[in-house]
């Protein structure tokens, strides 16, 4: 109990300082109270489409995306990069726009690190909501500290689980390196919501450990 409730304070103070920089913050004890948090978000009929996200599987928000009543534009279906290309044009334009965040500092900053760039290019401008879906386990000090957890902790499995070839696929760090399967091409550090599109990011922070 005395962890359910570390973690629980330690979300609020998140959250709160989420709120001075424009972006919406909530807590869910549970996977299963934050896919009803996240589908309460999204209204019926509208766009939905989204960034490679371990965490928005793992509570099922993907699957409930694409079995619902929702217009859905669906990345995985591409064959070769023009068409892929084309869905994550299209994505920029979409009503809402559903992944995670690599990791979150206590003082409400989100920091991403992306291969493509598609993810954290809809996370800056385009669709007209993000919902992020962010374990506790993400919770960082700092920013240098959340870069270091991305490239040392979360990028390893993820390339493993695509996989490309790179250091960390073979030592399980971060190699720094510039090769063609190096998944680390972008860092952005979302430091705040324009005033102009205050709340349009959504970040449902979860009591649980989701994905890297």
């Amino acid at each position: 109990m005395s962890l359910e409730k570390a973690t629980q304070l330690k979300a609020e103070t998140i959250i709160k300082n989420l709120e001075k920089r424009n972006i919406q913050g909530i807590y869910c004890p549970t996977k299963e109270d934050a896919l009803t948090q996240a589908l309460s978000y999204i209204e019926k009929g509208s766009v939905v489409s989204w960034g490679g996200s371990m965490s928005i599987q793992e509570i099922g928000l993907r699957d409930a995306v694409v079995s619902g009543d929702y217009q859905v534009i669906d990345r995985s279906v591409a064959k070769n990069y023009e068409e892929q290309r084309e869905i994550f044009s299209k994505a920029v334009l979409s009503d809402y726009y559903l992944m995670s965040s690599n990791a979150i500092t206590l003082d409400g900053e989100l920091i991403n690190i992306d291969g493509t760039g598609n993810r954290i290019a809809c996370l800056s401008y385009g669709p007209k909501h993000v919902i992020m879906i962010v374990g506790m386990n993400k919770v960082v000090t700092n920013v240098p500290d959340g870069v270091a957890r991305v490239r040392n902790m979360a990028t390893p499995p993820n390339v493993l689980r695509l996989g490309l070839k790179t250091p960390c696929s073979m030592t399980g760090r971060c190699g720094d390196c510039y090769g063609d399967g190096c998944i680390c091409s972008q860092i952005v550090v979302t430091r705040r919501q324009s005033a102009a599109m205050k709340d349009r990011i959504k970040v449902i922070l979860v009591g649980e450990s989701l994905g890297y």
